[in-house]
């Protein structure tokens, strides 16, 4: 009865289990459906975007939030009218701005337009002071084409076949030359975490390499010897003959010639210690036992 008793416990876990998997694979499933919409999304948005071009705008695509190193904006546009950040956003069901609030059916979405809000705190981080007033933010539909409202936080919410027309309809305040400063200066600061963050990388895997080669024995002597001959050049005064004399590979004999004689020295004095040690280890475990009968 006992046996019986173990094996439907057995069983029973076993069918948790089943099921605990199955859960997580269809929250898998889901999520990456969002993922691959949110893509599709952010594709179409971008292209809509590049209408602007003619307008005098300049648009920056999946760009680096500044602060936040694995976290990305979508679009970042600046032209006459200004810098707009664009949160692309591919929601399904009734999205609409009603009373100052963005809804997607009866939930509102305020932690989104707080999202926006956020983007645009960030890109103006990056700005100098006269500038920071100057970035908007606008949350892009792209499956509510005709979409458009503005909530009580002043974030424009806008479809994709009216995104083009609403910002290029916000008044000129920038000149041209002003324009293309502004749109360097953030192609640079939105992307100079990613580059940092890959230049740590290369040191911190430089610093692997250099630590796992310290430990190898003549890659010490090597490393040893190299700051001997730094010790020995400190305090003389440069000049251009020991320069070319490196150059031509004699260097190394003319300026370090009595370190190596002294290095010399002392290896062949370690070696007759080392013969002798053998010598006398030999003598004692292979001749004194003989000497004893």
């Amino acid at each position: 009865m006992a046996a019986g008793d173990g094996a439907a416990e057995q069983s029973r876990l076993a069918s948790e289990r089943v099921a605990r998997l199955k859960r997580q694979l269809d929250l898998a499933e889901r999520a990456t459906k969002s993922w691959d919409a949110d893509a599709v999304g952010g594709r179409v948005v971008a292209d809509r975007l590049s209408q602007l071009i003619p307008h005098g705008w300049y648009v920056l695509h999946d760009v680096h939030w500044p602060g936040r190193p694995k976290a990305i904006l979508d679009h970042v546009l600046v032209g006459p009218g200004g810098i707009v950040v664009v949160d692309a956003k591919n929601w399904t069901g009734e999205v609409r701005v009603s009373s100052g609030v963005l809804w997607q059916g009866r939930y509102s979405r305020t932690q989104s337009v707080e999202g926006a809000l956020a983007q645009c705190a960030a890109v103006a981080s990056v700005l100098a002071p006269p500038h920071r007033r100057l970035v908007r933010p606008l949350i892009c539909m792209a499956a509510q084409p005709d979409l458009f409202g503005i909530t009580s936080s002043d974030v424009a919410v806008a479809g994709v076949d009216r995104v083009v027309a609403a910002v290029a309809a916000l008044p000129a305040i920038l000149d041209q030359q002003t324009v293309v400063g502004l749109y360097a200066h953030l192609g640079q600061m939105l992307t100079q975490e990613a580059e940092e963050s890959a230049l740590l990388g290369m040191r911190a895997a430089a610093a692997t390499q250099g630590a796992a080669a310290e430990g190898s024995p003549q890659t010490g002597r090597a490393q040893a010897g190299r700051g001997q001959a730094g010790r020995g050049q400190a305090g003389r005064t440069p000049s251009r003959r020991p320069m070319v004399a490196r150059q031509a590979g004699h260097g190394t004999a003319t300026n370090t010639g009595g370190r190596k004689s002294k290095a010399h020295d002392h290896a062949a004095g370690s070696m007759a210690r080392l013969v002798l040690l053998g010598a006398f280890v030999i003598f004692a475990v292979y001749v004194l036992p003989y000497w004893g009968w």
